[in-house]
Protein backbone atom coordinates (compact mmCIF):
# COMPACT_ATOMS: atom_id res chain seq x y z
CA UNK A 1 0.00 0.00 0.00
CA UNK A 2 1.44 3.24 -0.87
CA UNK A 3 -0.53 6.14 0.74
CA UNK A 4 -0.45 9.69 -0.91
CA UNK A 5 -1.95 12.33 1.14
CA UNK A 6 -3.77 15.45 -0.76
CA UNK A 7 -3.61 18.51 1.22
CA UNK A 8 -4.68 22.27 1.08
CA UNK A 9 -2.42 24.23 -1.02
CA UNK A 10 -0.53 27.02 0.28
CA UNK A 11 -2.60 30.28 0.82
CA UNK A 12 -1.08 33.97 0.36
CA UNK A 13 -0.08 35.55 3.86
CA UNK A 14 -3.50 37.25 3.90
CA UNK A 15 -5.76 34.49 3.29
CA UNK A 16 -6.38 32.35 7.08
CA UNK A 17 -8.78 30.06 5.70
CA UNK A 18 -10.70 28.46 2.75
CA UNK A 19 -13.99 26.57 2.05
CA UNK A 20 -13.91 22.96 0.50
CA UNK A 21 -16.82 23.30 -2.77
CA UNK A 22 -17.54 19.78 -3.55
CA UNK A 23 -15.85 16.71 -4.53
CA UNK A 24 -15.56 15.47 -7.58
CA UNK A 25 -14.46 12.08 -7.00
CA UNK A 26 -16.37 9.89 -4.28
CA UNK A 27 -14.60 7.24 -1.65
CA UNK A 28 -13.47 4.49 -4.04
CA UNK A 29 -13.24 6.06 -7.73
CA UNK A 30 -10.12 5.70 -9.56
CA UNK A 31 -8.50 8.81 -10.16
CA UNK A 32 -5.75 9.99 -12.64
CA UNK A 33 -2.45 11.87 -11.65
CA UNK A 34 -3.08 15.54 -11.68
CA UNK A 35 -6.76 15.38 -12.35
CA UNK A 36 -9.01 18.10 -10.07
CA UNK A 37 -10.47 16.55 -7.21
CA UNK A 38 -11.92 19.79 -5.42
CA UNK A 39 -12.25 23.00 -5.69
CA UNK A 40 -11.17 25.65 -2.84
CA UNK A 41 -12.76 28.67 -2.41
CA UNK A 42 -10.81 31.49 -0.63
CA UNK A 43 -11.87 35.14 -0.54
CA UNK A 44 -10.34 36.10 -3.33
CA UNK A 45 -9.95 32.76 -5.70
CA UNK A 46 -10.83 29.50 -6.43
CA UNK A 47 -8.29 27.01 -6.63
CA UNK A 48 -8.36 23.88 -7.93
CA UNK A 49 -6.58 20.87 -5.70
CA UNK A 50 -5.04 18.09 -8.10
CA UNK A 51 -4.61 14.49 -7.38
CA UNK A 52 -0.64 14.10 -6.24
CA UNK A 53 -0.84 10.61 -7.64
CA UNK A 54 -3.03 8.30 -9.78
CA UNK A 55 -4.86 5.46 -7.71
CA UNK A 56 -8.16 5.06 -5.93
CA UNK A 57 -9.18 7.81 -3.08
CA UNK A 58 -9.78 5.88 -0.20
CA UNK A 59 -10.56 8.42 2.88
CA UNK A 60 -11.88 12.12 2.23
CA UNK A 61 -10.89 14.03 5.63
CA UNK A 62 -12.78 16.97 5.35
CA UNK A 63 -16.23 16.49 3.67
CA UNK A 64 -17.83 19.97 0.71
CA UNK A 65 -18.46 23.23 2.88
CA UNK A 66 -15.54 22.47 5.25
CA UNK A 67 -13.11 25.19 6.46
CA UNK A 68 -9.60 24.56 6.29
CA UNK A 69 -6.07 25.73 6.28
CA UNK A 70 -3.19 25.95 4.06
CA UNK A 71 -1.48 22.40 4.14
CA UNK A 72 -4.37 20.67 5.90
CA UNK A 73 -4.66 17.15 5.15
CA UNK A 74 -8.12 16.93 3.56
CA UNK A 75 -7.99 13.15 1.55
CA UNK A 76 -6.12 10.07 1.00
CA UNK A 77 -5.39 8.06 -2.25
CA UNK A 78 -3.76 4.69 -2.45
CA UNK A 79 -1.50 4.11 -5.63
CA UNK A 80 -1.38 0.87 -5.68
CA UNK A 81 -5.64 0.24 -4.88
CA UNK A 82 -8.01 -0.93 -7.45
CA UNK A 83 -11.41 1.25 -7.84
CA UNK A 84 -14.58 -1.06 -6.19
CA UNK A 85 -18.23 -0.75 -7.31
CA UNK A 86 -19.40 0.35 -4.61
CA UNK A 87 -17.20 1.79 -1.40
CA UNK A 88 -18.36 0.82 2.04
CA UNK A 89 -20.45 3.11 3.60
CA UNK A 90 -17.72 3.15 6.57
CA UNK A 91 -15.39 4.96 4.49
CA UNK A 92 -17.68 7.88 3.69
CA UNK A 93 -16.13 11.28 4.40
CA UNK A 94 -15.55 12.73 8.15
CA UNK A 95 -14.53 16.08 8.53
CA UNK A 96 -11.29 16.50 11.44
CA UNK A 97 -10.59 18.95 13.08
CA UNK A 98 -8.06 21.48 11.81
CA UNK A 99 -5.09 22.06 12.86
CA UNK A 100 -4.14 24.44 16.40
CA UNK A 101 -3.28 27.03 14.40
CA UNK A 102 -6.56 26.99 12.02
CA UNK A 103 -8.95 29.79 12.73
CA UNK A 104 -12.09 27.78 12.37
CA UNK A 105 -12.59 23.89 12.84
CA UNK A 106 -13.59 22.14 9.87
CA UNK A 107 -17.80 20.91 10.11
CA UNK A 108 -18.88 18.89 13.12
CA UNK A 109 -20.54 16.34 11.08
CA UNK A 110 -19.68 13.94 8.37
CA UNK A 111 -22.05 14.74 4.72
CA UNK A 112 -21.60 12.44 1.66
CA UNK A 113 -19.93 13.10 -1.18
CA UNK A 114 -21.77 15.83 -3.14
CA UNK A 115 -21.36 14.10 -6.13
CA UNK A 116 -23.33 10.47 -5.68
CA UNK A 117 -26.01 8.26 -7.43
CA UNK A 118 -24.64 9.98 -10.95
CA UNK A 119 -26.52 13.35 -9.34
CA UNK A 120 -24.18 16.71 -9.98
CA UNK A 121 -24.59 19.30 -7.48
CA UNK A 122 -23.88 22.95 -7.76
CA UNK A 123 -21.31 23.82 -4.83
CA UNK A 124 -24.40 26.11 -3.08
CA UNK A 125 -26.84 23.22 -3.40
CA UNK A 126 -23.56 20.37 -2.57
CA UNK A 127 -22.78 22.60 0.49
CA UNK A 128 -27.16 22.96 1.44
CA UNK A 129 -26.44 19.19 1.43
CA UNK A 130 -23.67 18.50 3.29
CA UNK A 131 -25.27 20.92 6.07
CA UNK A 132 -28.50 18.24 5.85
CA UNK A 133 -26.68 15.12 5.97
CA UNK A 134 -28.24 14.43 2.20
CA UNK A 135 -26.89 12.15 -0.09
CA UNK A 136 -27.17 13.66 -3.60
CA UNK A 137 -27.99 10.68 -5.03
CA UNK A 138 -31.58 10.75 -3.36
CA UNK A 139 -32.32 14.00 -4.50
CA UNK A 140 -33.84 14.87 -8.47
CA UNK A 141 -32.14 17.66 -9.81
CA UNK A 142 -34.24 20.39 -11.73
CA UNK A 143 -30.96 22.33 -13.47
CA UNK A 144 -29.67 21.61 -17.31
CA UNK A 145 -28.31 17.93 -17.45
CA UNK A 146 -30.34 16.78 -13.91
CA UNK A 147 -27.89 19.33 -11.91
CA UNK A 148 -29.02 19.69 -8.65
CA UNK A 149 -29.98 23.67 -7.82
CA UNK A 150 -29.83 25.24 -4.71
CA UNK A 151 -33.58 25.14 -4.60
CA UNK A 152 -33.70 21.55 -5.13
CA UNK A 153 -31.32 21.48 -2.15
CA UNK A 154 -33.55 23.20 0.25
CA UNK A 155 -36.56 22.00 -0.66
CA UNK A 156 -34.61 18.67 -0.40
CA UNK A 157 -35.98 16.26 3.07
CA UNK A 158 -33.48 13.56 4.57
CA UNK A 159 -34.70 10.13 4.12
CA UNK A 160 -36.80 10.97 0.90
CA UNK A 161 -36.71 8.90 -2.33
CA UNK A 162 -35.79 10.30 -5.50
CA UNK A 163 -39.29 11.53 -6.83
CA UNK A 164 -40.21 14.36 -9.44
CA UNK A 165 -38.03 17.57 -9.79
CA UNK A 166 -38.64 20.26 -7.15
CA UNK A 167 -38.58 23.45 -8.43
CA UNK A 168 -35.70 25.53 -7.99
CA UNK A 169 -37.43 29.18 -7.32
CA UNK A 170 -36.84 31.00 -3.76
CA UNK A 171 -38.92 29.34 -0.65
CA UNK A 172 -42.51 29.98 -1.07
CA UNK A 173 -43.88 31.96 1.89
CA UNK A 174 -47.55 33.23 1.07
CA UNK A 175 -47.37 35.29 -1.84
CA UNK A 176 -44.00 37.33 -0.58
CA UNK A 177 -41.09 34.62 -1.65
CA UNK A 178 -37.74 35.06 -0.07
CA UNK A 179 -34.80 32.65 -0.33
CA UNK A 180 -31.96 33.17 2.38
CA UNK A 181 -28.61 32.56 0.93
CA UNK A 182 -25.41 32.38 2.87
CA UNK A 183 -22.47 34.90 1.12
CA UNK A 184 -19.87 33.77 -0.57
CA UNK A 185 -16.03 34.17 0.48
CA UNK A 186 -15.42 36.73 -2.13
CA UNK A 187 -18.84 38.53 -1.36
CA UNK A 188 -18.26 38.60 2.30
CA UNK A 189 -15.10 39.63 1.69
CA UNK A 190 -16.22 42.10 -0.95
CA UNK A 191 -18.48 43.56 1.62
CA UNK A 192 -15.83 43.53 3.89
CA UNK A 193 -13.35 45.70 2.34
CA UNK A 194 -16.51 48.01 1.12
CA UNK A 195 -17.28 49.05 4.98
CA UNK A 196 -13.71 49.49 5.79
CA UNK A 197 -12.73 51.51 2.38
CA UNK A 198 -15.83 54.36 3.33
CA UNK A 199 -15.25 54.40 7.43
CA UNK A 200 -11.48 54.70 6.75
CA UNK A 201 -10.81 56.75 4.11
CA UNK A 202 -11.85 60.54 3.41
CA UNK A 203 -13.96 59.90 0.13
CA UNK A 204 -14.48 62.55 -2.19
CA UNK A 205 -15.27 62.23 -5.66
CA UNK A 206 -14.30 65.10 -9.09
CA UNK A 207 -15.83 64.77 -12.36
CA UNK A 208 -15.36 65.87 -15.87
CA UNK A 209 -16.64 65.27 -19.01
CA UNK A 210 -14.08 63.88 -22.23
CA UNK A 211 -14.87 64.10 -25.42
CA UNK A 212 -13.79 61.08 -26.54
CA UNK A 213 -14.33 61.64 -30.59
CA UNK A 214 -10.30 61.68 -31.06
CA UNK A 215 -9.55 57.92 -29.73
CA UNK A 216 -12.90 56.91 -31.47
CA UNK A 217 -11.39 58.09 -34.73
CA UNK A 218 -7.74 57.02 -34.21
CA UNK A 219 -9.18 53.28 -33.07
CA UNK A 220 -11.36 53.33 -36.31
CA UNK A 221 -8.35 53.71 -38.69
CA UNK A 222 -5.64 51.54 -36.90
CA UNK A 223 -8.22 48.49 -35.15
CA UNK A 224 -7.71 46.59 -38.33
CA UNK A 225 -4.14 46.69 -38.80
CA UNK A 226 -3.65 46.66 -34.90
CA UNK A 227 -5.30 43.34 -34.68
CA UNK A 228 -3.62 41.77 -37.77
CA UNK A 229 -0.05 42.85 -36.06
CA UNK A 230 -0.82 42.42 -32.79
CA UNK A 231 -2.92 39.43 -32.65
CA UNK A 232 -5.60 41.24 -30.34
CA UNK A 233 -8.28 43.69 -30.63
CA UNK A 234 -7.42 47.59 -29.71
CA UNK A 235 -10.31 48.13 -27.18
CA UNK A 236 -10.65 51.37 -25.39
CA UNK A 237 -9.76 50.51 -22.15
CA UNK A 238 -6.03 50.44 -22.92
CA UNK A 239 -6.58 54.46 -23.48
CA UNK A 240 -8.02 54.92 -20.19
CA UNK A 241 -5.18 52.98 -18.73
CA UNK A 242 -2.27 54.87 -20.10
CA UNK A 243 -4.34 58.21 -19.28
CA UNK A 244 -4.38 57.15 -16.08
CA UNK A 245 -0.96 56.29 -15.85
CA UNK A 246 0.22 59.76 -17.50
CA UNK A 247 -1.83 61.49 -14.59
CA UNK A 248 -0.07 59.64 -11.75
CA UNK A 249 3.04 60.68 -13.09
CA UNK A 250 2.57 64.03 -13.64
CA UNK A 251 0.69 63.92 -9.54
CA UNK A 252 2.56 61.05 -7.27
CA UNK A 253 -0.01 61.23 -4.79
CA UNK A 254 -2.73 59.53 -6.39
CA UNK A 255 -0.27 56.89 -6.95
CA UNK A 256 0.18 56.53 -3.05
CA UNK A 257 -0.87 54.73 -0.06
CA UNK A 258 -1.58 55.44 3.80
CA UNK A 259 0.01 53.67 5.84
CA UNK A 260 -0.54 54.65 9.68
CA UNK A 261 0.96 58.08 9.83
CA UNK A 262 2.95 57.88 6.52
CA UNK A 263 2.48 58.31 3.02
CA UNK A 264 4.13 55.54 0.55
CA UNK A 265 4.79 56.79 -2.66
CA UNK A 266 5.37 54.18 -4.92
CA UNK A 267 7.72 54.65 -7.92
CA UNK A 268 6.19 52.23 -9.72
CA UNK A 269 2.21 51.97 -11.83
CA UNK A 270 -0.05 48.89 -11.29
CA UNK A 271 -3.10 49.49 -11.94
CA UNK A 272 -6.04 47.11 -10.90
CA UNK A 273 -8.94 46.61 -13.57
CA UNK A 274 -12.08 45.76 -11.91
CA UNK A 275 -13.82 43.10 -13.62
CA UNK A 276 -16.72 41.23 -13.25
CA UNK A 277 -17.12 37.57 -12.54
CA UNK A 278 -19.27 35.02 -11.91
CA UNK A 279 -18.13 34.58 -8.57
CA UNK A 280 -18.57 38.21 -7.74
CA UNK A 281 -16.04 41.71 -8.73
CA UNK A 282 -12.26 40.92 -8.85
CA UNK A 283 -9.57 43.36 -9.13
CA UNK A 284 -6.48 41.73 -11.33
CA UNK A 285 -3.19 43.92 -11.89
CA UNK A 286 -1.65 45.47 -14.46
CA UNK A 287 2.04 45.76 -13.49
CA UNK A 288 4.50 48.00 -14.55
CA UNK A 289 2.07 50.02 -17.41
CA UNK A 290 4.67 52.16 -17.67
CA UNK A 291 6.27 50.03 -19.64
CA UNK A 292 3.81 48.31 -21.73
CA UNK A 293 2.35 49.82 -24.84
CA UNK A 294 -1.24 49.53 -25.86
CA UNK A 295 -0.72 46.26 -27.10
CA UNK A 296 0.74 44.66 -24.17
CA UNK A 297 -2.24 45.97 -21.89
CA UNK A 298 -4.81 44.82 -24.63
CA UNK A 299 -3.29 41.47 -24.27
CA UNK A 300 -3.76 41.43 -20.79
CA UNK A 301 -6.94 42.89 -20.12
CA UNK A 302 -7.97 39.88 -22.49
CA UNK A 303 -6.06 37.62 -20.27
CA UNK A 304 -7.64 38.49 -17.00
CA UNK A 305 -11.45 38.35 -18.73
CA UNK A 306 -10.47 34.83 -19.66
CA UNK A 307 -9.15 33.52 -16.51
CA UNK A 308 -12.20 35.79 -14.33
CA UNK A 309 -14.27 33.67 -16.55
CA UNK A 310 -13.04 30.40 -16.07
CA UNK A 311 -12.54 30.92 -12.23
CA UNK A 312 -8.30 30.83 -13.33
CA UNK A 313 -6.91 33.85 -11.60
CA UNK A 314 -4.10 33.07 -9.42
CA UNK A 315 -3.60 35.18 -6.03
CA UNK A 316 -0.69 36.33 -7.21
CA UNK A 317 -3.04 38.25 -10.45
CA UNK A 318 -5.10 40.08 -7.47
CA UNK A 319 -2.56 40.87 -5.31
CA UNK A 320 -1.10 44.45 -5.46
CA UNK A 321 -2.03 47.74 -7.04
CA UNK A 322 -1.43 51.26 -6.48
CA UNK A 323 -4.30 52.62 -8.24
CA UNK A 324 -7.60 51.20 -9.92
CA UNK A 325 -10.34 51.26 -12.50
CA UNK A 326 -13.60 50.71 -12.82
CA UNK A 327 -15.71 50.63 -15.96
CA UNK A 328 -19.23 50.55 -15.08
CA UNK A 329 -20.04 51.61 -19.09
CA UNK A 330 -19.89 48.23 -19.90
CA UNK A 331 -23.14 47.63 -18.51
CA UNK A 332 -24.46 51.00 -19.89
CA UNK A 333 -23.87 52.90 -16.12
CA UNK A 334 -23.65 57.13 -17.01
CA UNK A 335 -22.44 58.26 -14.01
CA UNK A 336 -21.42 56.82 -10.35
CA UNK A 337 -19.16 57.50 -7.87
CA UNK A 338 -16.41 54.50 -6.94
CA UNK A 339 -15.13 53.09 -4.15
CA UNK A 340 -11.15 53.35 -3.40
CA UNK A 341 -9.75 49.85 -3.03
CA UNK A 342 -7.72 50.01 -0.20
CA UNK A 343 -5.12 50.81 0.90
CA UNK A 344 -4.76 52.60 -2.38
CA UNK A 345 -5.83 56.27 -2.58
CA UNK A 346 -8.04 56.91 -5.70
CA UNK A 347 -9.92 55.03 -8.04
CA UNK A 348 -11.27 56.20 -12.00
CA UNK A 349 -14.80 55.46 -12.84
CA UNK A 350 -15.44 55.49 -16.74
CA UNK A 351 -18.77 55.31 -17.49
CA UNK A 352 -20.58 54.79 -20.96
CA UNK A 353 -19.91 56.98 -24.00
CA UNK A 354 -23.07 58.67 -25.57
CA UNK A 355 -23.83 61.16 -28.07
CA UNK A 356 -24.20 64.63 -26.34
CA UNK A 357 -25.07 68.12 -27.45
CA UNK A 358 -21.98 70.21 -26.41
CA UNK A 359 -21.19 73.80 -26.61
CA UNK A 360 -18.39 74.55 -28.84
CA UNK A 361 -16.79 78.12 -29.79
CA UNK A 362 -20.24 79.57 -28.99
CA UNK A 363 -21.65 76.68 -31.41
CA UNK A 364 -24.08 73.89 -30.03
CA UNK A 365 -22.38 70.57 -32.05
CA UNK A 366 -22.62 67.01 -31.29
CA UNK A 367 -19.86 64.82 -29.32
CA UNK A 368 -19.41 61.05 -27.98
CA UNK A 369 -19.05 62.76 -24.40
CA UNK A 370 -18.02 59.79 -21.72
CA UNK A 371 -17.93 60.72 -17.57
CA UNK A 372 -14.85 60.66 -15.82
CA UNK A 373 -15.18 60.03 -12.09
CA UNK A 374 -12.12 60.51 -9.85
CA UNK A 375 -13.12 58.96 -6.12
CA UNK A 376 -9.27 60.01 -3.85
CA UNK A 377 -8.37 59.79 -0.30
CA UNK A 378 -9.04 63.59 0.80
CA UNK A 379 -6.41 62.71 3.76
CA UNK A 380 -3.82 63.01 1.73
CA UNK A 381 -4.83 64.05 -1.41
CA UNK A 382 -6.17 67.93 -1.94
CA UNK A 383 -8.89 68.56 -4.48
CA UNK A 384 -6.56 70.28 -6.68
CA UNK A 385 -4.17 67.29 -7.23
CA UNK A 386 -7.62 65.55 -7.58
CA UNK A 387 -8.91 67.47 -10.27
CA UNK A 388 -5.67 68.62 -11.62
CA UNK A 389 -5.01 64.63 -12.25
CA UNK A 390 -8.21 63.95 -13.74
CA UNK A 391 -8.14 66.88 -16.15
CA UNK A 392 -4.60 65.98 -17.46
CA UNK A 393 -6.38 62.12 -18.01
CA UNK A 394 -9.00 64.39 -19.98
CA UNK A 395 -6.45 66.20 -21.90
CA UNK A 396 -4.73 63.14 -22.70
CA UNK A 397 -7.74 60.97 -24.22
CA UNK A 398 -8.72 64.05 -26.14
CA UNK A 399 -5.46 64.67 -27.53
CA UNK A 400 -4.32 60.81 -27.82
CA UNK A 401 -0.90 62.00 -29.44
CA UNK A 402 0.28 63.20 -25.88
CA UNK A 403 0.56 59.62 -24.43
CA UNK A 404 3.05 59.13 -27.25
CA UNK A 405 4.92 62.19 -27.11
CA UNK A 406 4.64 62.08 -22.93
CA UNK A 407 3.28 65.32 -22.60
Amino acid sequence: MAIFEVKVPQLSESVAEATLLQWKKKVGDAVGQDEILIEIETDKVVLEVPAPSAGVLTEIVVADGGTVVAEQLIAKIDSTAVASAAPAAAAAPAPAPAPAAAPAAAPAKAAPAAKSSGAAAAPSAAKILAEKNIDAGQVAGSGRDGRITKGDALNATAGGTKSAALPSAPIPIGDRPEERVPMSRLRARIAERLLESQANNAILTTFNEVNMAPVIAMRNKYKDQFEKVHGVKLGFMSFFVKAATHALKKFPLLNASVDGNDIVYHGYFDIGIAVSSPRGLVVPILRDVDQMNLADIEKKIAEFGAKAREGKLSLEDLTGGTFSISNGGVFGSMLSTPIINPPQSAILGIHATKERAVVENGQIVIRPINYLALSYDHRIIDGREAVLGLVAMKDALEDPSRLLLDL
